[in-house]
């Protein structure tokens, strides 16, 4: 895989350890929003090829929103028809009441007879009063005529009196109906859709960020905070599932809606899409330019917060030494300063974003105010039907709509792409090399470890940690390495236990280069006690026989007894199977007899120890010591230690200074030699009187 420059977040502080060391998540809730990503596009590529299975399923799923949305917009004008239909038969019907007239002057043109029209018969002094009650009619006066309507003979009533044609409106009634039933199955379709495939596409996104993370050389993670590794899991995983769940469709719908609409408009008229569309001109330029405004203040929300979550964070962890230090009025001060600029950014990013929504409003209120008054004039001027002013009443809502949607998804996609940016980093990173074809089952091991100039230094260092190292333990002995801190005395068993790689020089187990295995068979040869104890949230039973198969109660019990923690087990509610949380206060040197203990059940070839017995007193440090001495027996042994009584019966102790073995020798020997260890152990001594 190309190599990618990993840059950790500086803004992200590492959440603090829990009582037992276990992982413990940052606070929820804190958005990226406002950050933009470097490479909107290609990371969205990214992003769409990381989803290429669900290719077909997600363009079902477009396609759903388009349909959906091209219903909706179906609906006005429909509604349009509606209305005029009901309009129509409101009025009395002057075409008949023409053809009647006509019908009538001819009639007594030929003798004056009665008429029969449509099935009713109009009697001649009928005809004589309907010509009397429209000869003395002002056609300009519309009052006038309605009320001579109302002195029409009967049988002429009858025959103009208004009538709704109540099937064409049934008609359209049942056709708006299902048009907007389908158009809400068709965007719960979609919306189940997306909402599935962006589950699948975050859980895949999650699982392989934890498989990457074994993967992750430890160098990676000695510049990288655990708060930002836990951020890019879950924070920026789920900003990744939302937007591919909500923006994605939302715009696609936007975007329709917004188009579909503008089309719509001009297909009805002109003159009235003219005017809706300046009426909402002003209201879009307001928006707009809040939305620039608003844009920077987000992101000092966005800072403000981080810095208020990681002081807390801080504080909460180190509330003992703040205590002891009499730190509260610093740390309330320092938090009263941080919430003061949390509540201003948060204040002024709200007030403004808080007057979208009656910018919007007005938008659409004005379009309805444009849209009625002139509608109505060219009503009356006869240009248009009452049912198209309706209609443009919902395109108005329609156009004016969408556009805060389209700002709100493409924000979305934008913090959607600062994400994956993220996400694709660790992603991309440089993983620990193939090791297929290595050895995976090292066999019968002895024991018999050899260092060969062995030379080390950190990733992106110029320092040399390790110069040139050489030494050699036979299978069975008690190799003891001491030395001032940052010797190299972690780094040396970190190297045997391949956590990282040498830079020159051999490690052998066995004859065998620890290069030709595999890191998890180099693994398998070691159980490791450190002086930072873990323990994971689980019954005691599980953390004892962690990773370890078919161990049996009376092993597990004979090595708790071993390093003196059986009895405090069996005075807890529950035993061994008393789960460990944050009601369960155990002591510093209690949660390392039950490492000491994890280690003497993983019963492996070879053993390490860096600093076991430092958190424990000298009574049970001595009864771990004779627990541990039985535990070593017949077993390569790597003790590191800063008390060197505890080391007097090594086979060998190895004393580094800056890299390199300085003296070796027995601890008789070393005394006798007088040099750097002697005067190790003797200010030691004098430090003890």
């Amino acid at each position: 895989m190309e190599r990618k420059e990993y840059m950790a977040d500086t803004n992200t502080k590492s959440a603090p350890a829990p009582m037992r060391g276990r992982p413990m998540g940052g606070p929820r809730g804190m958005g990226r929003g406002g950050e933009k990503a470097k490479d909107l596009v290609g990371t969205w590529k990214k992003l769409l090829g990381y989803c290429r299975k669900y290719a077909a399923v997600m363009v079902i799923a477009l396609i759903c929103a388009v349909a959906g949305t091209v219903l909706t917009l179906a609906g006005p004008d429909k509604l349009s028809d509606m209305t005029n239909a009901i309009s129509e038969g409101m009025a009395p019907d002057t075409e008949k009441l023409e053809e009647i007239v006509g019908a009538v002057y001819a009639n007594l043109s030929a003798g004056g007879a009665d008429l029969t029209i449509d099935g009713t018969v109009i009697s001649s002094a009928d005809q004589q009063q309907l010509l009397t009650v429209l000869g003395g009619l002002d056609g300009e006066d519309t009052s006038a005529v309605f009320e001579a309507l109302n002195e029409l003979p009967d049988s002429v009533s009858g025959l103009i009196e208004p009538s709704i044609d109540m099937n064409k409106i049934t008609e359209i009634g049942l056709l708006l109906v299902s048009f907007y039933a389908l158009s809400l199955i068709l965007s719960a379709a979609q919306s189940w859709i997306m909402s599935t495939v962006t589950q699948r596409v975050s859980k895949e996104m999650r699982s392989e960020i934890s498989r990457k993370i074994n993967r992750l050389p430890m160098w990676f993670y000695h510049r990288t905070t655990t708060g930002d590794v836990l951020s890019r899991v879950t924070n920026d995983v789920d900003t990744i599932g939302q937007s591919l769940n909500q923006s994605i469709g939302n715009l696609i719908s936007s975007v329709v809606l917004f188009l579909g609409s503008f089309l719509m408009m001009l297909l009805t008229d002109g003159w009235m899409t003219l005017t809706a569309v300046l009426s909402s001109l002003l209201g879009f330029v307001l928006m707009f330019a809040i939305m620039g405004k608003s844009q920077k203040y987000f992101t000092r929300q966005q800072k403000h917060l981080g810095r208020l979550n990681g002081h807390i964070e801080e504080i909460y962890a180190g509330h003992t030494v703040v205590k002891a230090y009499n730190g509260e009025e610093e740390a309330q001060n320092a938090f009263a300063r941080m919430n003061d600029d949390l509540v201003k950014s948060n204040f002024r990013a709200q007030s403004l974003s808080g007057m979208m929504m009656p910018i919007m409003n007005f938008i659409g209120n004005l379009g309805y105010v444009a849209v009625c008054v002139v509608g109505g004039a060219m009503a009356l001027d006869g240009r248009i039907s009452f049912g198209v002013i309706v209609a443009f009443m919902m395109y108005v809502r329609y156009f004016t709509q969408p556009l805060s949607q389209i700002a709100q998804a493409v924000q979305s996609l934008q913090s959607a792409a600062a994400a994956g940016e993220r996400v694709f980093e660790f992603l991309e990173a440089e993983e620990m090399e193939d090791e297929t074809g290595k050895i995976t089952d090292p066999g019968d091991i002895k024991g018999a470890v050899e260092f060969e100039h062995v030379r080390f230094g950190y990733e992106n260092s110029d320092r040399t940690v390790i110069q040139d190292f050489s030494a050699k333990a036979e299978p069975g002995q008690k190799i003891a390495i001491v030395g001032p801190t940052g010797a190299g005395k972690t780094t040396l068993v970190n190297l045997l236990m391949r956590f990282h790689e040498i830079q020159g020089g051999e490690i052998r187990i066995d004859g065998v280069s620890t290069k030709e295995m595999t890191r998890e068979a180099v693994h398998s040869l070691f159980c490791m006690v450190l002086q930072d104890t873990w323990l994971f949230e689980g019954t005691i039973r599980e953390n004892l026989v962690y990773c370890s198969e078919h161990v049996s109660d009376e092993k597990m019990e004979e090595a708790c007894k071993a390093v003196g923690l059986d009895h405090f087990i069996r005075t807890l509610p529950k035993g061994y199977d008393t789960i460990l949380n944050d009601q369960i206060n155990l002591s510093q040197g209690q949660k390392q007899q039950l490492t000491i203990a994890r280690a003497m059940i993983a019963d492996k070839p070879m053993l390490i120890l860096d600093e076991a017995t430092s958190s424990v007193d000298t009574r049970t440090e001595q009864q771990i010591q004779a627990a541990m001495d039985q535990l070593m027996e017949n077993r390569t042994s790597f003790v590191i230690a800063h008390r060197l009584s505890t080391i007097k019966n090594s086979d060998l102790i190895l004393v580094l200074k800056d890299g390199d073995v300085i003296e070796s020798g027995t601890h008789e020997a070393l005394l006798a030699k007088g040099g750097f260890y002697a005067d190790l152990y003797n200010s030691q001594f004098e430090q003890a009187s």
